[in-house]
Formats: C-alpha cells, structure tokens, sequence
C-alpha cells in the first residue's frame, strides 16, 4: 500500500469550503450569508441520523421496493423511545447503490440496531458542503461542426445533477427540437414541477415537495452541463453571446439534496439511489468533504454503488486550494474535477496619473466613469477600508483584501462614505487568480497582489507637485476573449497529492471553473442588487465539475456501452496539458502547473469522443484495490457485499491499479508498474511510445510498441521509473502513445514521498 511518509500541514482557508465536518457545495464565496432552507435531516437532541448499511434481505427480487423497506424497517424493531415519542422511522431506503437505510436513532437504539443480524456497519452522517457563454468553444466544442454534430449534441443522453434544486420555466431548461427521453427513463417531475423533454426528472430528496432553486447553484451548475441554446444572452451587460451547456442536446435530471447550508449525506445517498432506479447515465455532484479512509467516506461509497450499475461519477475537487492534499472526493472510480481559467475577461483597468495601466476585472462597469481622472485615496492606518475619518467623497479608494471576493463590508463603507469607485487589491495567496462578483452599482476593479503592490508604491509615494496630485481612473473595457495565457489553475482549486490513496492521481482533469457565466434563478438576488437576473457569474470546482459532466455525455452518446472507467481514461488521455499560447499550463503564481494541480490536464471536449486507446478497470479491480489499500472488512463495506473475500478479488497495490496515470515512488531503485490498453480506435493500429521527463530520471517502456490487428483488442506493456542523479523530491513527465490517428498521453509522477510497501 502507498501513504505519504509526512503528512502535509493543512491550514484553515476563507472559502466556504473550509475545513469542517460536513460536506459543503464546492462554490467560492466571500462568507456572506445565502438565502437557504433548513434540511430535515438536522440533529434533534438526543437524536442524530445515521446512515445504517445491511445485507439485502435473502430471497427478495431486487426490484421489490416494498419488500426491501420492510427488511429495513425490521431493524427498528421493537420497542418505543424512553422519550415516549414512539420508534424511529426510516427516513430513506436506499436499494440501488447498496442495502440500507437512514434514521435517527439515540445510540442506545443504534446499539439494538446493530446487534440485529444483518447489521453490516453504520455512519454518523454530515453535513457535506456545495463546491457560462463562453466555455463551450474554449473547450473546442462548435455548434456548426465537429463533437456537437457527430453526437447531435448529447441527444438520448441523461445526465443526473445532485445539487439545490432548479428553476425549472428558465430559458435554458427549454426543450424546443428535443425528442423524448429514452425509454428506459423512469424519472418524473415532482408536482407542482413540470418536466419536458430537456428537463425529465426534477425531485426533492429533503423532505416535502420544494424542487425550487433558492440558493442559484443547482441552476447554475445544470446549465452549465446540459443547458438548451439561448441567444443574446448577458449577466449585467457583460460576456453577451449564446449560452449553452457542454452537451446542450442532453436530457437533465435534478435531484434536490442541498439547501445554502450545505447537504447531508443521508439525501446524497437518496440521491444517488434514485438515479440509478431512474436511468441517468452521468452522475455530477458538485460537492464534497473532507479527505477521509474510503471506507468511511459515504459518497466514495455511494459513488463505489453508481459506478458498479455503469454509471460515471464527476465529483468537484474541492475549493481548499492553493493548500497541497486538501482534495475532496479522492476515490479512483470518481471522475475529480480541478478548476481553471478561460481565456475570457471582464476587463477593468486600473489607470495612474502618471499614465501607468494595470489590467483588473470587474462585473460592476460604468463606461462613463472612464471619463475623467478621481483623486486616488490609499487609508495608510487602516487599509481595508471598513471605517474611514476622513472624507473620501469622489474619491477612488485603494484596498487591500483577506479573502478570495472583496468584502461587501469594505463595498458598503466606501459607497456610504461617497466614495466615487473602488480598487480591491487581491489577497497574495491568490496570484494571478480574480474571482469576480457583482457588487451592487459602486464602479471597482480587482487587480492581482503583484500590481496592487505597485499602486500602493505610487499611492505611497505622495504627489510629484502640488500641480500634479495622486489620480486614478478605471477603463472599462467590457468582456474581452482570447485572452492568454488560459487555461491557469485557479488558486482556490483544491490539490494533490491525494491522501487517501497517495498512490493515485488526484485530481484528474481540469476544466473552467473561474468566472463563469450560466443559468440563474431570478427569484435568488445577486449580492443585494434590487433587480432580478437569468444569468450570473459564479467561481469553484463546483462550476468546473459539470462542464466534464457534460462532455462524458457526449462520449457516452458515441459510446454507449463502455463502461465508467472507459469514458474517464478517454477524457483524461485526451486532455491539453498546454496553454492557448502553447506553453505548458501554469498555476495562479504563473509557475508551471503540477499534476497534483491539474491532474490528466484540461479537458478537451473535442477530443475524448475519440481517444484511440482506453485503460479499462472492473468493479473486481477496484474491489482488489481495496484489499490490498485498506483490507478485506473495508472492502466488504464499500462494494456492499459481505459475501465477498480478498481471497477471491485478489489484491492490486494502488500503482498496479490500471489507471490512465502513473504514480510511483522516487527512489533509485527501479519500480515497474504494469498497464493494459484496450484498442478503441481503428482496428489495424501501431502505437510508438515517447516519454517526456527530465533528464535525471530513467524511464523505460517495454514494449516501445504496440500493434492492434483488431478493435477491443487488448495490450499489456510495463513502465520501469527510477532515479538517476539529485533533482529533487518530486518528478513529473508524461508517457505518450502515439499512432497516426491519436496521442495517447499519461502523466508520470515519482513522488519521494510515496512509499510502496
């Protein structure tokens, strides 16, 4: 098994993703309260709610919900509370990602629970939190050639969101020129809600019949993944152009498991369980918690559940970053998802009295405040501008910031105070990284750590003259595209390497998750502004996560029988692991970008529909893998069957586990891994393998070749890693396999801190 040798130190972060006990939804914020509503699933003094995980009762048919339930209900018997509130009751039964049930039980019922034969294992559950226009041809999807069109858009396709609920009347769950689902489709809409035949499924998983949006992450992530085409779309006047998901001919179903509060695991489960009775064929949860073993983590179990039904789970990655091993969601048969840049800005340029420029960006843009120069106002004592004593009317105020969004406190003293317009310097940590928010009508812009340290030196310095004083203005310059470089890993973007399995690449894909812009409920209020909006610009993993959601739609179109792991390895091995300048892809401090940032690369659409080779992995293997990573009671647990032996699985350390990347340790011995690749693409290939890694460490490749006589026919080869020479603790490459049609390409990573054993 592989672990870390030292465990790297973990620090609190300003995000809403900060470290707690419950998972949260994968969304940056700047801690300001979200209108939200309270989960049934709550602690009630004695009380808490457990997820209870049981053998499936013996000669019941798998389809006989009433007979499960009735299995299930018999572990609460007999007995009242000493309350005298009468006993528990069954708050979900879950039947299709594993045998169980949620209630709320006192510990001395849990202890009678657990003494009823058929008892497998019970959890405590959390609280777990919630972690565009332009995207699509970032991402190398066009709506008049290539993917789009040879998967008529995702058509057929069902893509499952866990999240806040939608707005369902919004413009970009309209089902115009859509057919109707598959027939296998069982979902239903829950009344008052109405479905169509983009939107197919819409549920509350959290008690009563509210489907509603009221938090906007559920809409937006849903429009990001699958939303319809719709025209001349803005959020404030600003990225105007046609909005549409990554696979806007797919079918959606939303189910409702999080409020603003976050999301408890027992709806994650119900979730999980009545996506799979209903058919989806891609799973998308942008949330998550902490790292923990596999075998306590309910969604990597729950998830374990989905992937063995062949279903496909994108997870977000987490906010945590730029923190090493602060991932969430870590488990192999997870598709992880990283966040970066696109090459959109919304330009808001930050111009000295002596004519120097600074780039920033801002959602609030007052193209007539570009007129004139202001006197430019820096609070030296006290300079994040929450109080002022002095008077600052028409004035630009200089600030600096603590967190990743500028505080609205510091907004709304500077716009009581008469403050003509405002210029946030970014928190250091943060790089070249600006998560923007609407903010209100005050004229600002944010620029990055780097640039506002030279504003402060001009601010400092005092003016040249009487006849010259300190002045500022900010050139509003609307949306601009093309920017480079792009993608860059967006700071807050939680990284590697992965604690729970140190020996498996985590995350693995990146895609745009800064600053985008998709679909919105008009009823939840964006920061205070009086007016409503369909469409908003939101930051996080979570924003990430359904944009690779919606591209393993379009390969599971093309390729509807391959399994989870398949699609995985198509979009990870057609990842870019450069820039749209040609540069390897950098990080929020403009360095180059580790795999533990960007895992596989960022992702692209166009791409993974054909990705030549795959490296294929079966519930077995990963039951295996389990063995050999956390033992034959861990393994029971987590593929739900108590009947199973790692005498029968077998055990597959986690470097031999077939993944579409390389992890091993870097040691001057020679460790020899072991892959197999099954041939997708045309049935007569020859594949040559290039491998790219620095020069003091020795790879080789056996075979250097591979050659194909037939499709799905599979070939084995072996990677031997070993170091040659003193270049450091860390070394990253890549192994490419290359034929005349595809570049089949791994990250290699030799981590002294992995150790096998």
């Amino acid at each position: 098994m592989a672990r870390l040798s030292t465990v790297l130190p973990l620090v609190a972060c300003l995000l809403v993703f900060v470290f707690s006990t419950t998972p949260t939804l994968s969304i940056v914020t700047d801690g300001r309260a979200k209108i939200s509503q309270q989960s049934t699933s709550l602690n009630d003094g004695a009380d808490r709610t457990y997820v209870v995980l049981v053998e499936p009762p013996a000669h019941v048919h798998a389809h006989d919900e009433a007979a499960h339930r009735r299995w299930h209900e018999s572990f609460l018997r007999p007995g009242a509370r000493a309350s005298g509130r009468g006993p528990p009751t069954i708050r979900h039964s879950y039947t299709g990602v594993f045998s169980g049930f949620a209630a709320k039980l006192t510990e001395e019922e849990l202890a009678a629970v657990s003494r009823k034969r058929g008892f497998v294992r019970a959890f405590p559950e959390r609280r777990v939190p919630l972690m565009t226009t332009r995207t699509p041809g970032f991402l190398g999807l066009d709506a008049k050639q290539g993917v789009w069109n040879a998967t008529n858009y995702g058509e057929g396709v069902v893509i499952g969101i866990l999240d806040t609920g939608l707005t369902a009347l919004h413009p970009s769950f309209g089902d115009e020129g859509m057919s109707p689902p598959p027939a296998k489709w069982k979902g239903t809409c829950q009344l008052p809600a109405k479905c169509n035949n983009k939107l197919v499924g819409l549920v509350s998983l959290m008690g009563g019949n509210d489907t509603t949006d009221n938090v906007g992450h559920g809409t937006h992530t849903a429009g990001t993944a699958t939303g319809h085409f719709v025209d001349d779309v803005s959020a404030f006047g600003l990225g105007r152009g046609t909005a549409a998901g990554t696979a806007p001919g797919a079918h959606l179903a939303m189910y409702k498991v999080c409020d603003g509060e976050g999301c408890f695991e027992s709806d994650i489960l119900a979730g999980m369980d009545a996506a799979v009775k209903d058919g989806v064929d891609v799973l998308s949860l942008s949330l998550g918690g902490l790292s923990m073993p596999l075998d306590k983590d309910l969604i990597a179990i729950g998830a374990f559940g989905v992937m063995s039904k062949g279903i496909l789970v994108v997870c977000a990655g987490g906010n945590s970053g730029p923190t090493p091993s602060t991932l969430s969601n870590e488990a192999p048969w997870i598709l992880t998802v990283a966040a970066g840049s696109v090459d959109r800005s919304y330009r808001a340029t930050v111009r000295l009295g002596d004519g120097e420029a600074f780039d920033g960006e801002s959602l609030t843009q007052d193209k007539r405040f570009s007129a004139k120069e202001y006197p430019l106002y820096y609070p030296r004592d006290s300079n994040y501008c929450d109080v002022f004593d002095v008077n600052i009317t028409g004035k630009v105020v200089l600030c600096d910031t603590e967190t990743p969004l500028p505080p609205l406190s510091s907004i709304e003293a500077v716009q009581a105070a008469g403050g003509a317009g405002v210029v946030f310097v970014n928190e250091a940590d943060f790089g070249y990284t600006i998560v923007v928010e609407k903010y209100f009508n005050l004229p600002m812009s944010q620029v990055t750590a780097t640039d506002g340290a030279k504003i402060m030196g001009y601010a400092r310095a005092g003016p040249p003259s009487a006849a010259a004083p300190l002045n500022a203005t900010i050139l509003f310059n609307n949306t601009m595209v093309h920017v480079k470089p792009a993608p860059i890993v967006a700071a807050f973007s939680s990284r590697g390497p992965n604690m729970a399995s140190p020996g498996v690449l985590k995350p693995d894909i990146m895609a745009p998750g800064l600053n985008i812009l998709a679909a919105w409920p008009t009823m939840v209020p964006v920061d205070g502004d009086t007016e409503s909006y369909n469409y908003n610009v939101a930051s996080g993993t979570s924003m990430a996560t359904p944009h690779v959601t919606g591209i393993a739609a379009l390969v599971k179109k093309v390729h509807p029988d391959w399994s989870p792991s398949a699609v995985k390895s198509a979009i990870m091995t057609t990842s870019s692991a450069v820039d749209n300048a040609g540069h390897p892809i950098m990080d929020e401090e403009h360095r180059k970008a580790s795999s533990y940032s960007i895992g596989a690369g960022h992702v692209d659409g166009a791409k993974a529909v054909d990705p030549g080779l795959v490296y294929d992995l079966s519930v077995g293997e990963y039951s295996a893998y389990i063995c050999a990573l956390l033992g034959e009671a861990a393994m029971k647990t987590i593929t739900a069957n108590g009947n199973l032996t790692c005498a029968a699985v077998g055990s597959i350390p986690e470097a031999q586990l077939n993944y579409p990347a390389i992890v091993v340790p870097l040691s001057e011995k020679k460790f020899k891994v072991k892959r197999t690749v099954t041939n997708v693409g045309p049935a007569r290939s020859r594949y040559t393998a290039h491998v790219h890694v620095p020069k003091w460490l020795k790879v080789k490749v056996e075979p250097e070749e591979l050659d194909f006589e037939a499709a799905m026919e599979e070939k084995t080869f072996t990677v031997t890693v070993s170091r040659e020479g003193d270049g450091g603790q860390l070394a990253e490459g890549s192994l490419h396999w290359k034929s005349e049609d595809h570049v089949v390409r791994s990250p290699i990573i030799a981590d002294a801190r992995v150790v096998q054993r």
